[in-house]
């Protein structure tokens, strides 16, 4: 029995395989009772910022990774303390397999670890979240989500520098001195979404505007309701999801209809030429009377012109930021007693009523 578990088998004995495959079954039945001590332990060190949520959130969050993460860790822990197979040490484009294989192996131990950070970023960005939903700010909200894009970005970007660096042995630095006019070329090729970058900061630290914000850009009208780290997402006043590049929301003129201090309305009348001096006083003091509401603020009602078809007159008026549908309800209110004051004064629009005579001339 003894000469059986020290028998040979692809430059190992038997017995180091079933301890490899007894670990690794070991990992398999516990990796998930060991993900979430772990996940525990990580708890404790972001206890203190974690007011307002529970442990079970962030181990449901973060014991998949570290699940993940463990089960690969041990695995090829436990398979690096094998001697390397002769028999199957062949070469890929004289790459020993041994070697492919270690690289394969810190790879995927590289992306558990990865995906863990990335999975904390998110719980740390739900708290903060959670507590910026409390003070009413939107400029909150939109500095989490900020700097949780970015910060993902720049991790996924060491991520791969990592793989490159440790499983594949490749000397980053070197790597991007000698790309030459490949690296220009990418230079080139990422211009604009550095240029959106650079964007991005500008309009966090500018602000021109907010999620949450109505905004008139590029020919559209709409919510903004996200700020990323390459462009701005609009929802358009006909439920359309337009994404606009932030470095246009940048150089274009951005009229942020939420931060106005007032909503105008105007009114263009043209009146026909039958309206008598004394009826055209009336009927411009009786709009002013119209205008006389609370809401309504710097009325200005005044004939602005006489043509040879029409007597213009502007009635102007301005109500505070109230909301839309209030303020279509004022302009219909107010647009129906101008109406019933026509028709008390009997005043028509020009060109309301046409008389076409024919003259016809007898030699």
């Amino acid at each position: 029995m003894h000469d059986f578990w020290n028998q040979i088998f692809f430059s190992n004995p038997i017995k180091k395989y079933v301890g490899v495959v007894i670990t690794i079954l070991l990992v398999l039945i516990f990796k998930r009772l060991l993900s979430r001590y772990v996940a525990g332990l990580l708890y404790r060190l972001v206890k203190k910022i974690s007011s307002g949520l529970d442990k079970i959130s962030f181990v449901n969050l973060v014991a998949p990774p570290i699940s993940i993460f463990l089960l690969v860790f041990i695995a090829f822990a436990a398979i690096d303390k094998l001697h390397f197979p002769a028999e199957i040490d062949f070469e890929i484009f004289e790459v020993p397999a041994k070697t492919i294989v270690h690289s394969i192996a810190v790879a995927f131990i590289i992306i558990g670890f990865i995906w863990l950070l990335l999975r904390i970023i998110d719980f740390i960005s739900m708290i903060l979240a959670r507590k910026a939903s409390e003070t009413g700010d939107l400029k909150d909200n939109q500095l989490i989500t900020f700097l949780r894009d970015f910060l993902k970005a720049i991790i996924a970007i060491v991520g791969i520098l990592m793989m490159l660096a440790f499983a594949f042995n490749i000397e980053v630095g070197k790597l991007t001195a000698g790309l030459g006019l490949a690296g220009a070329a990418l230079a080139l090729a990422a211009k604009e979404s550095v240029e959106n970058l650079i964007a991005s900061f500008i309009i966090f630290f500018d602000k021109p505007f907010t999620a949450g914000d109505v905004v008139k850009v590029q020919g559209f009208t709409g919510n903004i309701e996200k700020i990323g780290l390459r462009s701005t997402r609009i929802r358009t006043d006909v439920k359309t999801y337009v994404t606009v590049p932030n470095k246009q929301m940048v150089d274009s003129i951005v009229d942020n209809l939420t931060l106005r201090t007032q909503r105008k309305a105007e009114i263009r009348l043209q009146l026909g030429l039958s309206v008598s001096p004394d009826t055209m006083k009336q009927f411009v003091d009786g709009i002013k009377l119209i205008l006389k509401k609370d809401v309504i603020t710097s009325p200005s009602v005044f004939l602005n012109d006489i043509a040879s078809n029409a007597f213009f007159v502007n009635v102007d008026y301005f109500t505070s930021p109230i909301p839309l549908d209030d303020f279509n309800n004022l302009k219909q209110q107010v647009n129906i007693e101008i109406m019933q004051l026509m028709q008390k004064l009997n005043i028509q629009i020009a060109g309301a009523s046409t008389d076409v005579h024919v003259i016809t001339k007898t030699s």
